[in-house]
């Protein structure tokens, strides 16, 4: 796992290009504190910063084809670069080291754009074509590793974070107040927005080439769109395919030149992936968790409980509220821009104890979306047999759950009960965002000056919800929301989440329930 940046010199050439790159990658030491690299050609400048995971000795970056055509700098692993090296060995093509950055760099080489289809894994990446004299970038189907970038005087800009982006002088920070009013709406800023006007991020599943010519940008891979699945399979042969393709992925992730451990919250998501781990493990596996001083919120005895099942070396740490203050400050710092999910603090100290130990950990993301194992799943199928009383029967039962005091106890009934009648009347699709993130209209004009409301007034907050349903075609309420919660809630706040904690502590997180076979299959 890695950083990466790099900017286009096409026409326009800032002074002292060697060191600007480095103070590009030096923003992203965290990403990457075994190594570091810079590769200054003619048209492009490819920065890179190495936490090296695989071919310790031999995977080091930029790297380069041996005519020295195409360069890459490149974040991520693909898991099935075994299984890519030897068909490209039968057809002649000839590696030098181990690593899985030579396999993607001539793959890509090979096939062109058309060779990411081919890769199992996460990954953002920049490649450089010094014949055709353009850059190539793409990103990992679901959007677990990032990639930013901007065009900036006719150039390109790209990195792995915001901040590395903003070291380039060319770079003007101006806020975007769309974007703005979306973090508040949606408690994160959706791709391909940022919170910096022109600066952007690339979509899951797309690539881009940016030369003389400007900027193409392609979709290469969509979550599969299918109203009502059918089957000829039973519910017991379905599940044990799900149980294969999991098993698979699990195998895929454990792949690595150093050890790899797991995040264990003790719910279901993570208690599979440490059964299988340790069933495909050739020793006890490491698993790590973090509990709550307060009781509602811990599930540390769950987690403990699967430890000893699987015999795995536990390691354990509770977040204080003292605690929780301290890192807020290190936690702020780290993101670039704003996002409201309050589980980074948990998630910053689990990856911070975690990588004292291990360098690679499987983790449970993805399986709440797939398996649709959120409470407002259930909420919206409750809120759709509500919509039968009458409108005064419902305004009554609003008004009465209004009432109610407000308990800061986790899922504590009240709670439950406000955030619930929080949709009601709603489209069901702003009614589930509503639920999983922060502000409605009337929150935000309490917050938000005159002025800036009159900047955003005629804007629509909620346009990315319209997009993606017009984009899906999808006619059920149900698979909608699907959809949605991995375009937007997994890809642009728990994977960010998840990046940015585990990153800044030099830790790898490896995600198999979001493997591209499994999304598929169960879509």
């Amino acid at each position: 796992m890695c950083g990466i940046a790099g900017f286009t010199t096409l026409r326009n050439i800032p002074p002292d290009p060697m060191s600007i790159l480095g103070a590009m990658i030096d923003c992203l030491r965290p990403r990457g504190p075994d190594d570091h690299g810079i590769d200054i050609q003619e048209g492009v400048c490819l920065g890179h910063r190495r936490l090296s995971i695989i071919d310790i000795e031999g995977g080091s970056q930029p790297m380069a084809t041996e005519d020295g055509r195409y360069h890459i700098s490149y974040n991520g692993e693909v898991y099935n670069y075994p299984e890519l090296r030897v068909a490209m060995e039968q057809r002649g093509i000839s590696f030098n080291t181990r690593s899985d950055t030579e396999v993607v760099l001539k793959r890509i080489a090979e096939a062109g754009p058309e060779a990411v289809s081919s890769f199992n894994g996460m990954f953002s990446l920049a490649v450089w074509d010094r014949v055709e004299r353009r850059l190539f970038l793409a990103r990992d189907r679901v959007g677990i590793k990032p990639l930013y970038y901007t065009v900036c005087r006719g150039e390109l800009v790209f990195a792995s974070e915001l901040k590395a982006i903003l070291r380039h002088p060319h770079v003007e920070r101006s806020m975007n107040l769309l974007s703005l009013s979306k973090y508040l709406t949606f408690a994160y800023i959706p791709a391909p927005h940022t919170i910096f006007e022109g600066i952007h991020k690339l979509e899951p599943g797309t690539w881009m080439t940016f030369d003389e010519g400007g900027l193409h940008k392609e979709a290469y891979w969509d979550i599969p769109l299918h109203e009502n699945p059918i089957s000829g399979k039973s519910e017991e042969e379905c599940a044990e395919d799900i149980l294969d393709l999991l098993r698979d992925a699990v195998r895929k992730r454990l792949r690595s030149d150093v050890p790899v451990g797991v995040f264990l919250s003790g719910g279901v998501d993570s208690s599979a992936i440490t059964a299988l781990a340790s069933e495909l493990s050739g020793s006890p596996i490491h698993t790590f968790s973090v509990g709550f001083e307060e009781s509602t919120y811990d599930e540390s005895p769950y987690a403990l409980e699967v430890s000893r099942r699987y015999q795995t070396e536990h390691h354990h740490e509770t977040l204080s509220l003292s605690t929780a203050v301290d890192m807020l400050p290190r936690v702020m710092r780290i993101l670039d821009e704003p996002l409201g999910d309050a589980s980074i603090l948990p998630t910053y100290l689990l990856s911070q104890f975690t990588s004292q130990h291990v360098k690679v950990v499987l983790g449970g993301d993805g399986g709440d979306e797939l398996f649709a194992g959120y409470p407002s799943f259930p909420a919206h199928r409750a809120m759709e047999r509500l919509s039968v009383l009458p409108r005064s029967w419902r305004l009554w039962l609003t008004g009465q759950v209004r009432k109610l005091p407000v308990s800061h106890k986790y899922v504590s009934l009240a709670y439950l009960l406000h955030q619930f009648f929080k949709g009601a009347g709603i489209s069901p699709e702003i009614r589930w965002f509503l639920w999983m993130g922060a502000f409605g209209n009337d929150a935000k004009r309490s917050l938000l000056s005159d002025d800036v409301q009159a900047a955003i007034l005629r804007q629509n907050p909620f346009e990315d919800i319209l997009n993606y349903v017009r984009q899906s075609g999808l006619v059920s309420d149900f698979a909608r929301l699907l959809y949605l919660s991995m375009k937007l809630h997994l890809q642009d706040d728990i994977l960010v989440k998840v990046d940015r904690a585990s990153m800044a502590n030099s830790l790898e997180v490896r995600v198999p329930f979001l493997d591209h076979s499994l999304v598929e299959y169960t879509s």
